[in-house]
């Protein structure tokens, strides 16, 4: 399994709104089409946390391809409103937004 963290921020009371776009779009085929297994959401002072869990390690490859796939669109633009960049001056893609793993441990 890989995992990818996307950091971003978000506004506080936000959290419903943001978990009900993921929900209609969890709904729909794109997580499958882009891999994803899981899907967790976090909040913690104004940041926010999105982890997905994907079969593969290319997930990152696969969220770049989906782009621009209309119900990625919309999501990316509906979830507007409540979620911003990290850092607006270089946020260009999801990519820009991807935690680096430094330390793995497994059981």
């Amino acid at each position: 399994m890989h995992s990818t963290l996307i950091v971003a921020r978000m506004h506080a009371a936000s959290g419903d709104d943001v978990a009900r776009l993921f929900g209609e779009f969890d709904g729909t085929d794109m997580p499958h089409r882009m891999g994803t297994r899981r899907r967790q959401l976090f909040s913690y002072r104004g940041l926010y946390f999105h982890l997905q869990d994907f079969d593969t390690n290319d997930g990152g490859r696969r969220i770049e391809e989906a782009k621009a796939e209309p119900s990625f669109v919309r999501i990316s633009e509906d979830l507007k409103p409540f979620i911003g960049a990290y850092d607006p001056e270089t946020w260009r893609s999801p990519a820009d937004a991807m935690a680096t793993r430094f330390y793995n441990w497994e059981a």
